[in-house]
């Protein structure tokens, strides 16, 4: 049990918590949300010791253990990947220590055979003899492959450290395990293996995230963090969010009956326990849920943002066409082959590839703003496309404020209408005179998509777009894109996204395409797929 008491914490004036009251009981995962800025990571850093609050008190029950996804990734450069995992169990990286100290002694003494006698029943205790065998599981389990568990870290690149640095946290059965952000920089099938060692794990588990899909699978309750306070809510990310925006609309509804709102939200709450989830948590989250007071439920005083997309005019039958692109990288890496694919009127395409450098490389083509080493495209006569790049830095290399940028790409040049795009944007008041060179990577963002808004495109190519995103601009972005008729070309890490959106899938790989009308869970669930992937990528592996 891990209890924070009367918790307080204050940077001068600012107060970032305020008499926080909360329990964190064995068996639940509790997803920490809030705004941008509202101290999600600082809470995890109270929690663990890192930072001290300034009234109040966190206490674990006696002789529980804490594990801390690390956040420096180069903390263990000089470290053997193995042993970086087992250190994270500090105590058995103490006695392992310890012990072969003594064994090395050149002078082995009685006193020196009592104390390894000691240390190697505690050893025992632990489990030492299957710690490396564990370790070794649980990289392999998050992608790390055995030819790299004796490498040094520093050999290691970013994405691979994140991983070695996550089954450091997860090593060892910790009682109560933070992660903060643990799906950043890994694929969809490390985030299904993670998911999955989250469900079965028994302890308590304390994360913060903006993939809600993760959220969704994983979390029995949500810690959400407004004006100061942490709330704690039965249930995943959507169920807050779809309660929390139910509960606001009867708020808003000064006519509709006490009783009547009432029912609303029982029948709300019976509704959501009998779809739980599809994860191993349902039948914990089923239970849960339906013990729940409607009473419980509040409105959140989340701002989104309004994003609103439309088309000036309708796209004709002719869309794209798709013949042949190929492209290989400086390095000599296959980034594109035999490219080939037709769009219709509304598809939405959900782009999938082991390698991000082909869809950005991909979209850049078909934007105009790269050549294609083979092959060619076609966009028909009557398409209009808006292109939301990975990469956003070059639209920001000025010392503009928000209306002055905004209205370089608007064919309205009244101040007043362009307020109102950046309104949209939550940017309002002496926001939108706020330089665009000191803008936050979120900001920057919801600066691209009001650009975007104005366009009116009937075709979209989105190139990562919740990346730097809240999980209020994600979710309304979301929504935005579900509703939109237009052509929409995208690629995501956010799980939710793609599954939502998507009625098509097109993976890219070194020796051709798959091309499959259908979810993006149907998609990574089916066994066909499945085998014709392991076909093509075994292909190049012979070749």
């Amino acid at each position: 049990m891990l209890s924070v008491n009367n918790l307080s914490l204050r940077f001068g004036k600012r107060i970032l918590f305020d008499e926080v009251n909360l329990k964190f009981a064995p068996g639940n995962c509790y997803g920490v949300i809030g705004a941008n800025g509202a101290g999600k990571s600082t809470f995890l850093k109270i929690l663990s010791g890192d930072i001290d609050p300034t009234t109040g008190t966190v206490s674990m029950s006696p002789g529980e253990r804490m594990a801390v996804l690390k956040q420096d990734h180069f903390e263990f450069d000089e470290i053997s990947v193995l042993n970086t995992v087992i250190m994270g169990h500090k105590r058995l990286w103490k006695v392992m220590a310890e012990k072969d100290a003594i064994y090395a002694k050149p002078d082995f003494n009685d006193a020196d055979g009592h104390r390894v006698s000691e240390l190697e029943g505690e050893f025992a205790e632990m489990d030492g003899w299957n710690a490396e065998s564990d370790a070794a599981s649980m990289l392999s389990g998050l992608g790390v492959k055995e030819d790299q568990h004796y490498k040094l870290m520093n050999e290691l690149n970013g994405s691979e450290k994140v991983r070695v640095l996550l089954a450091q946290a997860l090593f060892g059965n910790p009682d109560i395990l933070l992660l903060d952000e643990p799906t950043n920089d890994l694929d969809v099938e490390t985030i299904g293996w993670l998911e999955n060692f989250i469900a079965n794990f028994n302890n308590t588990v304390i994360v913060i995230s903006h993939d809600r899909h993760f959220l969704d699978a994983v979390c029995t309750f949500i810690a959400d963090i407004d004006f100061g306070k942490i709330h704690l809510y039965t249930g995943n990310y959507s169920f807050w969010y779809e309660s929390s925006q139910l509960a606001l609309k009867q708020k808003m509804d000064q006519n509709k009956k006490t009783a009547d709102k009432r029912k609303e939200l029982q029948d709300f709450i019976a509704r959501f326990s009998a779809n739980a989830s599809k994860s191993r948590q349902a039948t914990s989250r089923k239970k849960l849920l339906e013990k729940l007071n409607v009473d419980e439920i509040r409105p959140s005083t989340r701002r989104y943002p309004a994003i609103i997309l439309n088309q000036e005019r309708d796209a004709g039958d002719q869309i794209l066409k798709v013949t042949n692109l190929n492209n290989i990288a400086e390095d000599g890496t296959v980034l594109l082959k035999k490219v080939d694919f037709e769009l219709d009127r509304g598809d939405k395409v959900a782009f999938y590839s082991k390698d991000s450098l082909a869809i950005t490389t991909l979209f850049e083509i078909l934007n105009g703003d790269k050549i294609a080493d083979k092959g060619e495209f076609r966009w028909g006569v009557t398409i209009t496309k808006a292109f939301l790049p990975n990469e956003n830095a070059d639209y920001f290399k000025t010392d503009l404020n928000l209306i002055d940028w905004l209205r370089q790409y608007s064919t309205e040049k009244d101040e007043v209408y362009i307020r109102g795009f950046l309104g949209k944007m939550l940017f309002s008041g002496e926001e939108t005179l706020k330089k665009t060179s000191v803008l936050s990577g979120g900001e920057k963002v919801r600066c691209m998509m009001a650009r975007m808004m104005q366009s009116n495109a009937n075709v979209l190519i989105l190139d990562e777009p919740t990346n730097h995103l809240d999980l209020e601009s994600i979710t309304a972005f979301n929504n935005a894109l579900k509703n939109y008729k237009g052509t929409v070309l995208f690629t995501s890490h956010d799980h939710e996204f793609m599954q939502t959106i998507a009625n098509r899938v097109i993976e890219l790989t070194p020796s051709g395409i798959i091309d499959k009308r259908m979810s993006f869970d149907d998609y990574l669930e089916s066994e066909t797929i499945h085998n014709l992937r392991e076909e093509m990528y075994g292909a190049l592996m012979k070749a």
